[in-house]
């Protein structure tokens, strides 16, 4: 929101610092960005891995109404409650308390932690395709070229945040143009024989339940970021652009996520593409036009992948700086740097992208591990999101936030979504999260000591008991092997 006398943000004006303000164009390259990623160029694999077509048009429609029903409430309530930014996070806050909205500021980080390290391992496993050294991004060496790689965006983003935004503007056209061109050549190579082979699905897939349940997922992974907008609004010029800028963002990619997936069942079959090196799409256009297509998509992944990631480490280090102002992380978190840059929070950032970045050498599937992990993490903010909207629409707190039947239905369905996500995602991410989100309390904990404020509310204690018993547990199945990384 901007200051009509000063021109720039309160939040700049009251610290002496130059307001970055951001245009609806600008925010809804900033969702486009972060939403097209590492996932799009996974997603022939990754959908022929668990199901067929008839699988992948209900999971895409599912997702399609879920993801949409969480921009409408991401568009809700950046209307209904335009006081709050950092939206993921200040709306957990607002509607459930301190501890939960820490929770969710924590877990929405983490995610983008974890999802920037898929974009490292995906570069280097694309690579690899002609550096075996590299292998499939989890080798030694391809390890130490990413953290390159993770201090040096480190170093771009510290200059400033206009740099990164204008560069990501940029980056978001010239990332899109290879995923069309993937399409249109694939509709042209496009074999009906073929695809109605794979309608139904391979022997291994399973009923179409557990097919469609398969897939949930890497659908939460490809569609993260919708929330973009909504997340950096404390720099939006209008309040209003951020509702627009996530459905647009949203709209925008949904076609292009469910066609690249749909094609490529008219190109190989089924138990093929599942065998495919990621990014999938590369081997899937090499099938449908020769070499070439498997390079022209391989350098737009690239591109694209770094371009996401730049969008995701912003947003990261925004959700941190946010919750040390509101006093629910440590006030280090919170000192950001004359050009906007909250350094400290950048820094926490990249610093456990490199120790995730590090993990993925001992998993058995680097890149499906990070994917699905990241995916897990954000479902507690998102549910919690949506939760608020259904506080708000069907229980006011004031006439002001009172909003229509439409708003508490919407608002429903993003909550039934969510929380099926979480039945989807099955008791070993579910676990794996507890052990990330456990130690984390010791940073609420650390916060409310500078404030000389009770830690635990008789009801934060029973929330904070139930999660360091989960850590406890996931720790003892990964020690006997029950689950794996």
């Amino acid at each position: 929101m901007t200051d009509s006398d000063t021109g720039t943000t309160p939040s700049a004006a009251a610290e002496g610092r130059p307001a970055v303000k951001l245009t609806l164009f600008t925010l809804t390259t900033m969702v486009v960005g972060s939403m097209v990623g590492a996932g799009v160029f996974s997603l022939p694999r990754r959908f022929a891995e668990e199901t067929g077509v008839a699988g992948a048009l209900i999971s895409w429609v599912i997702a399609g109404i879920g993801m949409l029903m969480l921009a409408f409430v991401f568009q809700t309530l950046a209307v209904r409650r335009p006081d709050l930014d950092a939206g993921v996070y200040a709306y957990a806050k607002a509607g459930f308390g301190e501890y939960l909205g820490f929770f969710s500021a924590f877990g929405y980080w983490a995610s983008a932690c974890v999802g920037n390290v898929t974009y490292w391992v995906l570069i280097m496993s694309t690579i690899g395709a002609i550096a075996p050294a590299l292998g499939d991004g989890d080798t030694l060496l391809a390890v130490v070229l990413s953290s390159v790689g993770l201090w040096a965006f480190f170093l771009l983003i510290r200059r400033g945040v206009k740099e990164a935004a204008a560069i990501n503007r940029v980056v978001t056209v010239a990332k899109v143009v290879p995923i069309l061109v993937f399409i249109l050549l694939s509709l042209f190579s496009f074999d009906p024989s073929v695809f109605a082979e794979n309608f139904g699905g391979a022997d291994y897939a399973g009923s179409l339940f557990h097919q469609v349940r398969g897939t949930m997922l890497a659908t939460v992974f490809v569609f993260l970021g919708v929330e973009g907008a909504s997340v950096y609004s404390r720099h939006a010029k209008r309040r209003e652009d951020v509702g627009k800028a996530t459905v647009l963002g949203f709209l925008s990619v949904f076609a292009v996520f469910a066609s690249v997936t749909i094609v490529s069942y008219g190109i190989l079959p089924m138990s093929e593409i599942a065998e495919l090196r990621q990014p999938s799409m590369a081997g899937v256009l090499q099938a449908a036009v020769g070499t070439w297509g498997k390079v022209f998509v391989s350098v737009g992944l690239i591109v694209s992948v770094l371009g996401a990631y730049l969008a995701w480490t912003l947003m990261a280090a925004e959700v941190l700086f946010v919750a040390a102002k509101d006093d629910d992380m440590p006030r280090f978190l919170g000192r950001a740097t004359a050009a906007d840059v909250p350094v400290p929070a950048l820094l926490m950032t990249t610093a456990l992208s490199q120790i995730v970045l590090v993990v993925t050498m001992f998993s058995d599937d680097a890149f499906n591990f990070a994917l699905d992990l990241t995916s897990v993490l954000s479902l507690i903010p998102f549910f919690l999101a949506a939760a608020f909207a259904v506080k708000i629409a069907f229980r006011p707190e004031s006439a002001v936030e009172r909003g229509p039947r439409r708003e508490l239905v919407i608002a429903l369905l993003a909550t039934l979504y969510t929380a099926f996500l979480v039945y989807a995602a099955g008791l070993r991410f579910v676990l794996l999260s507890f052990i990330l989100y456990a130690p984390a309390t010791f940073l609420f904990v650390k916060a409310r000591r500078e404030q000389n404020r009770r830690l635990f509310s008789p009801a934060e204690a029973v929330i904070c008991a139930v999660s360091i018993a989960g850590a406890v547990v996931g720790v003892i199945a990964l020690a006997a092997g029950w689950i794996e990384l």
